[in-house]
């Protein structure tokens, strides 16, 4: 993993992302050089081209989810992606070339060259998600702990990264209970150091159950540290692996003394100018589906075509959000709020649509445009809701420190779910999102946001 403006990246992601870009980039170059004289009237356009196609190809692939881990994706979703995706970059290909003066030589090969490599990235990117060859770069990990903690560590690996390869659980000195199978428990022939030297670890994770009493063998991690073994605790696992905070393994101290939660006037000024800039075009663009979408849900049935519902925004001040309504009038008609839920039989089927595609969200820009909200940011919860949740759930008041958002962390990582522990699911992502927000993150999420709305994952 590397840690790009405070968020996490695998490697080889980050390869695959320059791989793509640079083929594309060098096929159109190389199609101009080969035209020895005529090379130097098309290397202008032809630069400027790869460059403008590449950058909208790195755009189509992570909004189309073809950047993200594949273990758990078929075959043949990988390749309707790759064909949904293919088939938005191949008009944008045409129309870039065509840009370039009819008077310039050969500007038909461009366009052929620009189409012929965007077809081999889409290829090349199922063949990547879906080949053996990764495995050859796998992360060597050793699991420090043998019990429950430990267990919990390992099945999060084997699901969640399939670049991850534990060489095995090395047991703490003073753990009274083993959660892991005798053949995973490495049986040490001398120190915690020495043993990870001769398994070639690149990595160790500290996951022990007890670390009290000289649980902690301090002077044997530094040392691992010394020779070029990444050391993480398990706060630091979770957060990397599956960018969220795990409540039941952080304590105060490891938020307050560790990196992130940087607020500053700067990166305030940055999020502001970008909601202002990109919720007023988005209010553009999609000005045309809010006009289809008002006049479905007024001739469904009667009613407000607008639904607005008190939220609590930043630092627990509280503000009217808009949304499209989707509901019958009389949804809560004894007075009591409750969570929707999937299947909800109080949703019209207008509803049921733009809940879908997440049409009935575009009025929130307005919240936006307001300063109550932001594009990106945790999602905002009723005044009843939060109230009850602050009481339950540790460091919930956590996520009011930021303005709440159209769109979050949680909602392109969780699906939708109405219970407490789905709460605590979400939060655990909130909390990442808090601590570690930048502009870089929310561009992330406004692409995997994309992702979501294509394949209408997490609709309720």
């Amino acid at each position: 993993m590397i840690r790009i403006f405070n968020h996490y990246l695998h490697r080889r992601t980050l390869m695959q992302v320059a791989l793509d870009l640079g083929l594309i980039f060098l096929a159109t170059m190389l199609v101009v050089m080969a035209k020895g004289d005529s090379a130097d009237a098309l290397i202008p356009f032809a630069a400027s081209q790869g460059l403008s196609l590449a950058g909208f190809m790195f755009v189509i692939n992570s909004a189309s989810g073809l950047y993200q881990h594949t273990h758990n994706r078929s075959l043949t979703q990988s390749c309707a992606r790759a064909l949904l995706a293919t088939l938005v970059a191949l008009p944008l290909a045409y129309g870039f070339s065509r840009l370039v003066p009819a008077s310039i030589p050969h500007r038909d090969l461009l366009v052929l060259a620009a189409m012929a490599a965007i077809a081999a990235v889409m290829v090349h990117r199922v063949y990547a998600a879906h080949s053996s060859v990764h495995t050859r770069s796998r992360t060597k990990i050793l699991i420090f702990g043998a019990g429950p903690v430990a267990k919990s560590v390992g099945a999060t690996l084997n699901s969640a990264d399939p670049h991850a390869e534990i060489v095995g659980y090395f047991a703490g000195p003073n753990e009274t209970e083993t959660a892991v199978g005798q053949a995973d428990i490495i049986h040490p022939q001398g120190t915690l150091t020495e043993t990870a030297l001769r398994l070639g670890v690149d990595e160790i994770v500290v996951a022990l159950s007890e670390r009290r009493g000289g649980s902690m063998p301090l002077r044997e991690l530094l040392d691992c540290k010394i020779y070029g073994v990444r050391v993480v605790d398990i706060a630091t696992h979770f957060e990397k692996t599956l960018a969220q905070i795990k409540i039941s393994h952080v304590n105060a101290g490891w938020l307050i003394f560790g990196d992130g939660f940087n607020q500053g006037m700067f990166r305030t000024f940055v999020k502001r100018s970008f909601d202002l800039l990109f919720s007023g075009l988005l209010l553009v663009l999609s000005s045309p589906i809010m006009l289809l979408a008002a006049l479905a849900v007024r001739l469904e049935s009667r009613g407000p075509v607008f639904y607005k519902q008190e939220r609590v925004g930043l630092n627990g001040t509280t503000f009217d959000v808009v949304k499209f309504r989707s509901m019958r009038t009389d949804a809560e008609k004894d007075g009591k709020p409750r969570f929707a839920s999937k299947n909800d039989d109080r949703v019209t089927r207008v509803g049921r649509f733009i809940r879908r595609v997440r049409i009935d969200e575009l009025p929130q820009l307005f919240n936006v445009l307001r300063g109550e909200m932001s594009l990106v940011g945790p999602r905002p919860e009723r005044p009843f809701f939060v109230d009850d949740l602050t009481t339950k759930v540790p460091y919930y008041a956590v996520r009011h420190s930021v303005k709440p958002g159209v769109t979050g962390w949680a909602q392109v990582r969780y699906e939708y779910g109405s219970t407490l522990e789905d709460s605590v699911e979400k939060l655990q992502y909130d909390l990442y999102y808090v601590k570690n927000h930048t502009l870089f993150l929310d561009l992330l999420i406004l692409l995997e946001t994309v992702a979501v709305v294509l394949t209408g994952k997490g609709a309720r």
